[in-house]
């Protein structure tokens, strides 16, 4: 279409020069005493139309040759800064694919050609951001190769590189060198140098998910238990981590916390300070009953503690090893069982009669209320249905117990002797 256009432009030009030209009986006259000179318009006009041609080639060659060495200098600074992005670029991909030496090698190059450009006063409008960037490609690659010094002297030329600023970009280059400066301190095992760069982040910066991933590693290597504690939190708000390793995680974490308490009161201290969901897991409040009775903590709130993993327990199946601390923390902490207590242990053990374990937590409660005859049933039951291990050990002592109260000197011979060989 566009072609049509053209030609149609063409001829319609065309015809209107031949309508002109072609019947145009007109003259110029040029008078300079003593001579005449008698022209036709149409050569008038031709010679106008033909001067004006060369004169704007004589022009344009003009300015072509004065232009010529601004042109020249233009392309050696268009192929320094080729070579120095070419050295870039290449440093990047030595980095990645784990050639490190050669990575710092073209760094350098990088650099050294943005110097060149900047002593001939050629300097890039994102000559900064290139610099800094280059040497942290060459601090990765010190860092890599073991070159502490080296890469420490080119975060600080990086740092000095990408000053504070309040343009976004120029922003975010400083904080992305403070989060690697704080992951390489932190490959150095070096906890509090690494918290100490996180600290120097903005507070937005400070809780993205890469610092707090850092952080989350740096307070568990300085053993700052409740900060990690905090942060993984932080962490599985953000879906940084699967629910299943979040979860993991935080209980962890919530379980060396716990273990660190020395005394009850900083143990209640720590119990307060989880969430109520933590302070939910089964696995989680038997740890910190146990532990409470440990420390010689009261027995009434152990088995406060001990609630939730009952309950549990009573609706959902729990692991073997977590059943036995369970029974065991509570058998540690029967002393002045009160009736609501008494009440779960006799409903639970009369709704799942073949749960030796109920049984023998009921023989216990029944033994703390003095119900002699009863507690000797139930735990004559309990030691023929557990299975070898510390639970029916117990059983056949406390059977042993019992009948040296009631001074039969045989049943607690035997019963001992059922003790000894179930602990085996």
């Amino acid at each position: 279409m566009r072609a049509a256009l053209w030609f149609l432009g063409l001829f319609g030009a065309a015809v209107a020069v031949a309508l002109f030209a072609g019947n145009n009986q007109g003259t110029v006259t040029l008078f300079w005493p003593p001579w005449r000179l008698d022209l036709s318009l149409n050569m008038v006009v031709l010679l106008l139309v033909g001067g004006f041609v060369v004169l704007h080639g004589a022009l344009a060659g003009l300015n072509a040759l004065t232009t010529l060495p601004r042109q020249a200098r233009r392309w050696r600074q268009l192929q320094k800064e080729r070579a120095m992005h070419a050295a870039f670029l290449q440093s990047l991909a030595s980095l990645l694919a784990g050639r490190f030496v050669r990575a710092r090698k073209s760094a350098l190059t990088a650099l050294a050609q943005e110097n060149a450009l900047a002593h001939h006063a050629e300097q890039l409008p994102h000559s900064r951001q290139l610099r800094a960037l280059a040497h942290m490609l060459a601090a990765d690659s010190s860092h890599a190769l073991l070159d502490r010094s080296t890469r420490d002297e080119h975060l600080r030329l990086a740092l000095d590189s990408a000053p504070p600023s309040s343009k976004q970009h120029e922003q975010s280059l400083r904080e992305g060198l403070q989060l690697r400066a704080a992951r390489w301190t932190l490959d150095d095992r070096d906890s509090a140098g690494a918290l100490e760069c996180l600290a120097a982040l903005p507070q937005g910066a400070a809780r993205r998910t890469l610092a707090l991933r850092i952080k989350l590693k740096a307070s568990r290597l300085a053993g700052q238990t409740r900060s990690a504690l905090e942060t993984a939190r932080l962490l599985g708000k953000h879906h940084a981590f699967s629910t299943a390793a979040a979860h993991s995680i935080v209980r962890g974490l919530a379980r060396d916390w716990i273990h660190s308490a020395h005394d009850p009161a900083q143990l209640q201290q720590a119990w307060q300070a989880l969430e109520a969901n933590e302070r939910a897991m089964p696995e989680l409040a038997i740890e910190a009953a146990q532990r409470l009775s440990q420390l010689g903590g009261d027995a009434s709130q152990v088995r406060h503690w001990l609630l939730p993993a009952w309950e549990h327990w009573q609706t959902q199946e729990l692991p073997d090893a977590q059943v036995l601390k369970l029974v065991r923390t509570l058998e540690s902490n029967l002393a002045e069982i009160d009736a609501a207590w008494l009440a779960r242990i006799e409903n639970a053990s009369q709704s799942r009669p073949r749960d030796a374990r109920l049984t023998y937590l009921a023989g216990l409660a029944c033994r703390e209320r003095q119900l002699w005859g009863k507690a000797q049933q139930l735990q004559h039951k309990a030691a023929q249905q557990l299975p070898d291990g510390p639970l029916r050990a117990s059983a056949w002592r406390q059977l042993a117990e019992l009948a040296e109260q009631r001074s039969d000197a045989d049943a607690a011979a035997r019963a001992w002797k059922q003790a000894a060989l179930a602990a085996k």
